[in-house]
């Protein structure tokens, strides 16, 4: 499916959804040349991912260099209009794990969020905002972990109870809650769905 059809075709769960993925069809359509790339300097797509196991009881995170804290990972389309096929490539670039599977092939969240300026490698990258495509994705919790030094500090495993006020801020505690809910009731109905 073509990443604009994906994106139109998800069906928002709130206000929030709701009003982000208007905004990101509508600059979609007003940058449909570069809209998948950095040089468009005030807006432009990525891809997360949401990594939990097997169990969906754990959760895969790294330390992010430029935000400084634990954050899924993900990382900018550069032209790639298979956006889950992005989600899985910068979540295997940035754990060290190889077996990573998507839970669904439909997006599992849209959002929009800002980038304040900040100095990558030496370049000075501007304020912008991330029009943000998000997939849940499966790990296998045995392989190793790896830092990948260019893009985080750490890399580990989080019990689902970890996510807390005390741990992560407001935005992504709400943004996280909802992917690890996400996550259940797509399994569950998963489940449901091969029992019949």
């Amino acid at each position: 499916m073509h990443y604009i059809e994906a994106i139109a075709n998800y069906n928002p769960e709130n206000e929030q959804e709701r009003q982000d993925q208007k905004a990101i069809l509508n600059y979609i359509r007003a940058f449909p040349h570069n809209v998948l790339l950095r040089e468009n300097a005030i807006a432009h797509i990525t891809s997360s991912g949401f990594i939990m196991n097997e169990r969906l009881d754990r959760v895969l995170l790294v330390h992010h260099n430029i935000r400084g804290t634990w954050a899924w990972t993900g990382g900018h389309a550069d032209g790639d209009g298979d956006l889950l096929a992005v989600a899985v490539k910068e979540a295997k670039e940035e754990t060290g794990v190889q077996t990573i599977r998507p839970l669904s092939p439909h997006i599992a969240s849209v959002d929009i969020f800002p980038v304040f300026g900040h100095w990558k490698q030496g370049v000075y990258v501007n304020a912008h905002l991330h029009l943000s495509i998000a997939y849940l994705l499966i790990a296998d919790e045995r392989e190793e972990l790896v830092v990948n030094e260019a893009e985080n500090s750490g890399v580990n495993w989080f019990p689902v109870t970890y996510f807390t006020e005390e741990h992560f801020e407001r935005h992504d505690l709400e943004l996280y809650t909802k992917l690890i809910h996400r996550a259940r009731r797509l399994k569950f109905e998963n489940n449901m769905l091969t029992l019949l």
